[in-house]
């Protein structure tokens, strides 16, 4: 048989065409369930657009995927390095879905040092650096006030992504403006840092991603991430977070990263400040921490949301590409 036939038809039975997929939301965890109660990185975004979704299982993925009528999609990856991207890998290559002409928001939660971005922050990057590929020794077994970390060969295509600077360009144009949420915990604790801009109000900025599965946390090793990013020629470090950089190599040999964004908000500094040590700021206690986390997840999705409403709703200037930012 040529294929196969239902009763009375004339024609062979086709397979369910895949989901075109303009915008692809990737999220890394949830709290508990996706709606109803207190939100993790993907609730926001998925009562906005797959309340009524009915999930798509994937093989190989850590979650289902949901996605609305208008081709916007997202899931939970999964956090850390491995595990985001053995699943971005295997919803890539789900026959389910066209991801084809895709757009990516690698969006979630971040740490920041306090020179550098505040509590309740949203940042786009313009560079994705791997924090984890390279040679590190202790203090004492180097040079004095030497770095501690060396590059390793080899790992140039892996360890640092540029990402399309028209389409950090168009995320500022169209976010820089976004009203974001702050509360009274997060404003007090921004005083506790002398750094002006750890003081400041959120804001939606740009600058480099770090991304490392060891979640380093001091001024030293602070400063051992500009110094990476520094020494990679990337911009200054603004953020870190553990999967951005993995995400994006599986999407690079894949389908290329032109349409590859990563968003991350900050419910963190890198580092304690000038009365507590590294590993007091680490475990802090009980009603010590920074706060702002709630007003922070919702402040990454009314952020994204905008850029991905804006690529859906102009999806004939965007489908063939990036178009040229307006000046």
């Amino acid at each position: 048989m040529a294929g196969l036939m239902t009763a009375g038809a004339s024609s062979p039975l086709r397979a369910e065409e895949p989901v075109k997929v303009k915008v692809f939301v990737a999220a890394m965890f949830e709290i508990g369930q996706n709606t109803g109660d207190r939100a993790g990185e993907f609730q926001h975004w998925y009562e906005r657009y797959w309340k009524d979704s009915q999930p798509i299982a994937v093989k190989g993925a850590l979650n289902p995927v949901h996605c609305n009528a208008d081709g916007v999609c997202g899931s939970v990856l999964g956090m850390g390095k491995v595990s985001s991207s053995a699943s971005m890998q295997a919803i890539l290559l789900n026959p389910q879905l066209d991801l084809s002409q895709s757009y990516f928001i690698l969006s979630g939660v971040a740490g920041t040092p306090p020179s550098r971005g505040t509590i309740g922050a949203v940042n786009w990057a313009t560079w994705l650096v791997d924090y984890d590929l390279g040679h590190r020794w202790a203090p004492e077994e180097g040079e004095p006030g030497a770095p501690t970390f060396m590059p390793r060969k080899g790992y140039e295509a892996l360890r640092l992504f540029k990402l399309n600077p028209d389409l950090v360009q168009w995320a500022m144009r169209l976010t820089a403006d976004t009203p974001l949420k702050d509360s009274e915990s997060a404003r007090a604790y921004r005083l506790r840092y002398p750094q002006e801009t750890a003081r400041r109000a959120p804001f939606v900025g740009t600058g480099t991603h770090m991304t490392g599965d060891t979640f380093f946390h001091g001024p030293g090793m602070s400063e051992q991430a500009q110094y990476i990013a520094k020494l990679y020629g990337a911009d200054d470090y603004v953020i870190t977070e553990m999967e951005a950089a993995a995400i994006t190599l599986v999407i690079k040999r894949l389908q290329g990263d032109e349409r590859v964004m990563s968003l991350r908000g900050a419910v963190n500094y890198d580092q304690g400040n000038p009365d507590e040590t590294t590993l007091q700021h680490l475990d802090p206690a009980p009603g010590q921490t920074a706060g702002g986390f709630a007003e922070t997840v919702e402040n990454i999705a009314l952020v994204g949301t905008r850029m991905a409403d804006h690529i859906v709703a102009h999806w004939d200037r965007w489908q063939s590409g990036v178009p040229a930012p307006v000046k």
